[in-house]
């Protein structure tokens, strides 16, 4: 969205000496002084629809597992950023709302993301990344010996996922099972899954319900914490806090200002959007600005 702007003013005065005033019948003389103003916006909006390959790629093709453990890597919680990009890991599968996944988490996925950010708060968790045959290879590994709650999250990670204790380091790879003995795989979700899942915190007006504009989402998870999600109120009123809102078919949707996990997933859906959209850069519109 582009805007021009235009600000214009004006001052005007008139003095006749000898005019007859329209109000008056006398002789008197007439003055008249005015001054005018306007300010003028004229928006240009520009909407460029995702379709085809690039609709695909930014939200049907699963993130990339590189791009998780990178994100981790970064600093950012591994519980968080596992708990809404994974489906699964090493075949202990997450909570899902989507309509081909719908399923309960497995009891243990939990113990696996939350035994993981303790490893990394701890610095046990290793990550790393090299090039072979002209591909990135994501590699993890974990530094044992750092201390016995460090090695006791180690046990609990192996022995959840099936990994071997003498494993060293583990080749990163996409995929829904258990892979070979030397790799860990990831089963990632694509932005549409995500949004799908985020779904669970929108609170749906009964009467949208009612008119069969939309279905009730049910809870996300067995736990409060079970899923990361963006709590949307819903509202016949605008709200002074809201952090984001739009207005839909009479209701407003908005984000609670002081809602600090649910503006954490709001900005990370960014991220993780940006990540999704891969291949060539989207073709600049061109647009035509006025200009006085």
């Amino acid at each position: 969205m582009i805007s021009s702007y235009t600000l214009q003013g004006g001052v005007n005065a008139e003095n006749r000496v000898y005019g007859i005033s329209a109000t008056s019948s006398s002789r008197d003389p007439l003055r008249t002084v005015g001054v005018s103003g306007a300010y003028v916006d004229h928006p240009t909006i520009t909407y460029t629809p995702v379709t085809g390959k690039k609709y695909i790629d930014s939200l049907l093709q699963p993130i990339p597992p590189q791009a998780s453990f990178a994100m981790i890597q970064g600093g950012h919680p591994a519980d968080f950023i596992l708990g809404l990009s994974a489906q699964a890991i090493n075949g202990v599968y997450n909570y899902s709302l989507g309509p081909a996944r719908a399923r309960a988490e497995d009891p243990t996925f939990y113990q696996v993301i939350e035994g993981l950010r303790r490893l990394q708060q701890a610095g046990a968790l290793d990550v790393r990344t090299e090039k072979r045959n002209r591909e990135q290879v994501t590699f993890i590994g974990f530094r044992s010996n750092a201390g016995p709650d460090v090695d006791a999250d180690i046990r609990l990670v192996r022995k959840t996922l099936g990994i071997a204790p003498q494993t060293k380091e583990l080749q990163l790879v996409f995929g829904a099972t258990r892979g070979k003995g030397d790799q860990i795989t990831l089963l990632t979700r694509s932005m549409l899954e995500i949004l799908a899942n985020l779904s669970s915190g929108v609170d749906v007006p009964k009467q949208h319900i009612a008119e069969g504009r939309a279905t009730a989402a049910p809870a996300a998870g067995s736990k409060s914490r079970a899923f990361a999600i963006a709590h949307v109120h819903s509202s016949r009123e605008y709200r002074a806090n809201a952090y984001a809102a739009v207005h839909y078919r009479g209701y407003w949707f908005w984000i609670d200002d002081r809602d600090l996990d649910s503006k954490r997933v709001f900005t990370f859906l960014m991220v993780f959007s940006s990540i999704a959209e891969t291949g060539a850069v989207p073709q600049v519109p061109i647009l035509t600005i006025p200009a006085n």
